[in-house]
């Protein structure tokens, strides 16, 4: 197989591998933030904050991190405004990396608007700020938020899927992969916040970390299904391939069956299901990352 069948690796490495987990946590996040604050009770509104909170602190450190990244990172707001006209980027809206920088934009600053606006509602911030949380522009602000995270969280997929590399670019399941372990992700990271703070919340997350955690083992098996065998023994027939075994069975199988179980392992349920399916999501992106920057 010659080398000019894929196109010259971007070269990523463990820069992108970070922000690829903390797009899926902090995406989701605000995905499930926004579920909770639109049709949850008002008890479901206190874990809805922590999750405007990891998704305002999440898409900090992801825009830092992708603009890290850089070559020329002084030029990193060549992504969200054209250089010679400086007219923003989406008007390309055929350019993935455009809505991607853009996504992650709207998706921070909605965040930041919620948390600020949940948390003056709650009477921590100036009551000049409560509209932010409030009527028509608090629910614009918070579905704004939820559909900007959710969609930056698969997008990271998406953007893999639009080179030709190989494996990124031999399965259309690396979106849905991405978004459902980082709907896991977030789910397990709620979860312990919210088994203090608001208990009544805790069976609607324990049921969408479950959900979660079954389409991820879904979607790995359909990736895995529908790649071409050359493909799948060059970028996983190594230590890659082991990573990705051990994603699948600690940080998703196992997983699955404590949360449907948690009396199989008692009061250490929870944290050893947040160390799990943390581990897993991580281990998961740099196996097909750097799998595929390997060849």
């Amino acid at each position: 197989m010659p080398d000019t069948f894929y196109s010259v690796s971007p070269h990523w490495g463990w820069y992108a591998v970070v922000e690829f987990f903390v797009a899926g946590l902090a995406g989701t996040a605000a995905g499930i933030a926004a579920l909770l604050w639109l049709f949850g009770r008002a008890s479901d509104r206190i874990v809805a904050r922590w999750g405007f909170a990891i998704a305002t602190v999440g898409s900090i450190l992801s825009g830092l991190l992708l603009i890290l990244d850089l070559k020329r990172p002084d030029r990193f707001w060549h992504m969200l405004l054209l250089s010679e006209t400086l007219r923003p980027t989406f008007l390309k809206w055929w350019s993935v990396m455009a809505l991607g920088a853009w996504s992650l934009f709207v998706f921070g600053g909605a965040s930041f608007l919620a948390l600020v606006g949940g948390l003056a509602v709650e009477g921590r911030l100036p009551a000049s700020l409560r509209f932010l949380g409030r009527g028509g522009l608090g629910a614009i602000i918070v579905l704004g938020s939820g559909l900007a995270g959710t969609f930056y969280a698969g997008y990271k997929g998406v953007l893999l899927n639009s080179t030709n590399r190989p494996l990124w670019g031999d399965t259309a399941w690396l979106g849905a992969l991405f978004f459902a372990s980082g709907m896991a992700s977030a789910a397990v990271v709620l979860l312990l916040l919210a088994q203090r703070s608001s208990p009544s919340t805790v069976p609607t997350l324990r049921q969408l970390l479950l959900g979660a955690l079954g389409v991820s083992i879904v979607a790995v098996v359909a990736m895995l299904a529908t790649m071409p065998t050359r493909v799948t023994e060059l970028t996983l027939g190594n230590v890659y391939g082991v990573l990705l075994a051990l994603a699948v069975a600690l940080g998703m199988i196992v997983p699955a069956v404590v949360a449907w179980r948690p009396q199989l392992v008692g009061r250490l349920a929870l944290p050893t299901l947040a160390a799990l399916v943390l581990a897993g999501a991580f281990v998961l992106r740099a196996a097909l990352l750097l799998s595929s920057e390997a060849v």
